[in-house]
């Protein structure tokens, strides 16, 4: 039998929508859309590299509550609000997320607000960030 957690963070549209923040089910851990509020202060910095930042220290936090980090994802969704924000995220994201390297998508859907200029998903495979890595150069 699988060992199942569910976190909650207390939101209130965790509630409403019915979801979990975090789901890990044994090592595969799986992170719902995660915008780029301030847990402490409640703001959404409007500079768009900060947001970024925060989306990422958000998740990291998220997986950290499940004994896992941001060197433990395989897979990453980014949801960028605004086309013209793609560098800039890109630029903001692959900072962070450089040596990790999971697998990317990255677009721009409408989202919730306009004040949400990126969100962020994430799977994490708990124990990743400590296995050897081998990496393949091919040509598609």
């Amino acid at each position: 039998m699988p060992q199942v957690i569910k976190v909650k963070t207390g939101n209130k549209f965790e509630e409403h929508g019915s979801y979990s923040r975090v789901v890990a089910v044994d090592n595969m851990i799986f992170v719902s859309n995660t915008a780029g509020r301030n847990p402490a202060t409640k703001l959404i910095p409007e500079d768009l590299t900060e947001q970024t930042n925060q989306v990422l220290d958000n998740l990291s936090s998220a997986l950290k509550s499940v004994d896992a980090g941001l060197g433990d994802v395989v897979s990453a969704r980014v949801f960028v609000q605004f086309p013209e924000d793609v560098e800039t995220v890109m630029t903001a994201y692959g900072l962070r997320m450089r040596g990790i390297n999971p697998t990317l998508t990255m677009t721009c859907p409408p989202l919730g607000s306009t004040q949400y200029k990126v969100e962020i998903d994430v799977v994490a495979i708990r124990g990743v960030s400590q296995a050897e890595v081998k990496e393949l150069l091919i040509s598609l």
